[in-house]
């Protein structure tokens, strides 16, 4: 597992722009590692007592010759079996292998059960076999393995599983004689080991192993249900609720998310604490890794300089040749303008030179004008119209003064008018009205200046003689905008959730309004369908709760003018409350930058929505130090055990402690397994036990030399020693004690 310093946790400082990203890290390919070797000169030069060592992990498989000093096959516990309907042949891949081709790794199958350490593909464990006992070269002349087997199991395997593994090994391949032992036993002798407390994190549990003069006292080992595995499984749940969609199915493997895990993650030393300042500003571009998933980008066409110069050239020409015809187009509708009241100038004096209104009369309805005084309202109209046009494209004529209008006709009775004054009297009294109207408006909005205006007087008095209260008021009133845009943005979620209640109760009234016999309604006798409903006013206000929330238009328009008085109010604390800053306003506390949920997302970086590459990332922060963190705090992950650090008080202080070996215990606490490869595992151990033991009690944790392989070195080394001898089982054994018979030693399990 590779290492890297852990960075320095420090406050959070202002909160300045960060550097680019320098660094994305890329999910790794499939571990496919090709074709093992097979060898066939080991064997022939072995002898009949030369034991094949397999350490049968629910995480890899390791195995080889007693005389090794490495093992010769590792590949993880998994195989493919399908029927190639092209070839017409039976394939098999094991371990790694699966990885070659995409059929096989979708039809893989683990030898374990998922999450354990428990064997439940017997189908799969013999073809495991079947592939060790080939690649070390071993003929199997009539189904025959003519080698003795030491095999590793987990701490107290169940009796069933060693019987079915006893089966195999001696109805089916025939071999001579079988051994078995615990393998972090067998890593703690390989290490020197012989009074000590065995700790052993592995892929699917955890172990602590009290042993007493190379004697374990299996009756105190206590195991913990968590490993790397559930790791992976934990950190898939993060990441999927953290990016919801972006983890599909077949986008990123469980084998990518343990390279993860053992990339990216350690062991913090001060959790707590760390965990409270890990989303600071200030080093967070150090703490956040970003893994980028693999993507399609849009194909963007890049331009040359030349290039954009000339389409900006083209651009500002189109521009220019825009304004001038808009220009020319102005200009010659004023003409018309211009010509047309000429026009009607030459109409009006027309009418004026009529000798009698029958001819005045013709005049006006040729061109559709009611009287003269229509007429008059036209070229006035036309008068103002041109002036206004010719104010602003040539700026060369002044602006009239606006005569007050008169109604001439108002003051007449209709009995001293004829029937075209008493239509034109009536058009005088809409325009009247309409004048008036707009005068009122206008007088209106002058009063509620003058009101606006007096409110301001009497806030500012109330400010010069009462500051204290008047900071108050407008810190509440800023509080309860505050929390009404919150709610109206809560109710909005809501309603776009369909099994919210917000929702469901919408959908009710709506449905109880559609019905043709409404809930809690009867309908009345001889009135028909007609329940009564709008009779009273409250009835309307269903109304109201179902368009919560519909109309896009109008929510805009209400969240704009709560916006707008938020404004308001904070430019006013601005201007006078001294503790009220630019970072306490709405707008900075939105701000992404002091966003803790965008630093936990996104890291300290703006995010681009429309980016296929920002889009395709995740960042690991927070989730470095939880994932592992785990083993010391299982409840973190909803695990209903102990810790370590607390069963290792509970073994050493309580069941422990009259045993006269539990100083020499403490002396040698012995940390194996694949999870003890977390940067900080054992100094995070060390430092915990150190706290809750007496402070005089001699302390030493130590490593194995390799928590992963010593294992398999330890049991090799074990069947190469005359120790092991009598804790083989012959085949004549087995027949005659049982098929879950097993020899015990210092080793290995104890038989019930």
């Amino acid at each position: 597992m590779p290492h890297y310093t852990v960075p320095v946790i420090s406050q959070s400082g202002r909160n300045s722009p960060k550097p680019p990203v320098e660094h994305l890290y890329p999910v790794s390919e499939p571990p496919y590692h090709g074709q093992l070797p097979t060898d066939t000169s080991t064997y022939r030069a072995s002898s009949s007592s030369t034991a094949i060592v397999i350490d049968n992990g629910s995480s890899s498989i390791r195995a080889g010759w007693q005389t090794d000093a490495s093992p010769r096959l590792q590949f993880p516990p998994v195989m493919a079996r399908y029927t190639d309907r092209k070839l017409n042949r039976k394939l098999t891949f094991v371990g790694s292998e699966i990885y070659f081709d995409g059929t096989a790794r979708g039809q893989a199958k683990n030898i374990y059960e998922p999450g354990s350490n428990i064997i439940n593909n017997w189908d799969v464990l013999e073809g495991a076999l079947d592939y060790i006992f080939i690649k070390l070269g071993i003929p199997g002349r009539d189904g025959v393995v003519d080698r003795p087997v030491v095999m590793t199991e987990p701490l107290a395997n169940l009796g069933y599983s060693r019987r079915i593994t006893n089966e195999i090994f001696y109805e089916l391949y025939n071999v001579p004689s079988v051994a078995y032992g615990v393998d972090s036993l067998f890593s703690f002798n390989y290490n020197g080991g012989k009074t000590g407390l065995v700790l052993s994190s592995a892929n699917t549990s955890t172990h602590l192993i009290p042993v007493v003069d190379r004697q374990p006292l299996i009756s105190h080992a206590t195991r913990l249900d968590w490993g790397r595995s559930h790791c992976v499984e934990y950190l898939t749940r993060l990441l999927k609720t953290k990016y919801p969609g972006l983890l599909t199915a077949g986008k990123v493997t469980d084998t990518q998310i343990e390279d993860l895990v053992r990339s990216h993650c350690y062991i913090s030393q001060d959790y707590d604490n760390e965990m409270v300042h890990f989303l600071d500003w200030t080093g967070l571009e150090d703490r956040d890794h970003i893994v980028q998933l693999p993507f399609q980008e849009k194909e963007v066409i890049q331009k040359t300089e030349e290039e954009i110069r000339r389409a900006e050239e083209k651009r500002r020409e189109g521009g220019r040749r825009l304004q001038e015809q808009a220009a020319k187009m102005r200009l010659e509708k004023l003409v018309r303008k211009e010509q047309e009241l000429e026009w009607y100038k030459q109409l009006q004096q027309q009418v004026q030179d009529a000798t009698t209104k029958k001819e005045v009369r013709a005049l006006l309805e040729d061109e559709e004008f009611r009287d003269e005084s229509h007429l008059d309202r036209k070229i006035k109209e036309m008068e103002k119209s041109i002036r206004k046009q010719r104010n602003k494209d040539v700026g060369d004529m002044e602006e009239e003064p606006e005569e007050p209008p008169t109604y001439p006709l108002l003051d007449i009775p209709d009995e001293e008018l004829d029937e075209d004054e008493i239509k034109a009297k009536r058009a005088q009294r809409l325009l009247k009205s309409n004048h008036d109207a707009r005068a009122r408006a206008k007088a209106e909005k002058a009063a509620e200046k003058a009101r606006q205006d007096e409110i301001k007087r009497l806030d500012d008095e109330h400010r010069e003689k009462h500051f204290d209260d008047w900071v108050e008021e407008r810190r509440a009133a800023r509080s309860a905008l505050v929390q009404q845009i919150k709610d109206r943005e809560r109710l909005k979620a809501e309603l776009g959730n369909r099994k919210s209640q917000a929702s469901q109760m919408r959908m009710k009234h709506i449905a109880n309004l559609a019905s043709d016999t409404p809930i809690g309604r009867k309908r009345r006798r001889g009135g028909g369908d007609d329940d009564g409903f709008g009779a009273d006013d409250a009835d309307w206000m269903i109304y109201r709760e179902i368009q919560a929330g519909k109309n896009e238009d109008d929510e805009d328009d209400e969240d704009e003018d709560i916006g707008t008085q938020l404004k308001a109010i904070e430019a006013q604390l601005l201007e006078h409350d001294p503790q009220f800053t630019e970072q306490s306003t709405a707008d900075a506390q939105r701000d992404w930058t002091k966003s803790l949920v965008h630093a936990f997302v996104r890291g300290p970086w703006p995010f681009d929505p429309e980016s296929a590459a920002e889009s395709s990332q995740f960042h690991l922060n927070v989730e470095r130090i939880r994932v592992p963190e785990v083993v010391f705090q299982p409840s973190i992950a909803g695990v209903d055990q102990a810790g370590i650090v607390e069963i290792a008080e509970d073994m050493l202080t309580q069941r422990l402690a009259s045993n006269p070996a539990r100083d020499l215990l403490l002396k040698d606490i012995f940390v194996t397994g694949g999870y003890t490869l977390f940067q900080g595992f054992e100094e995070r151990l060390r430092n915990d036990l150190r706290a809750i033991m007496p402070i005089d009690a001699v302390l030493n944790v130590r490593k194995a030399k390799d928590p992963v392989l010593d294992a398999w070195k330890g049991a090799a080394r074990w069947a190469n020693s005359a120790e092991s001898k009598p804790a083989f089982v012959s085949k004549a054994e087995y027949l005659e004690k049982g098929s879950d018979y097993i020899r015990e030693h210092a080793l290995g399990n104890v038989y019930p």
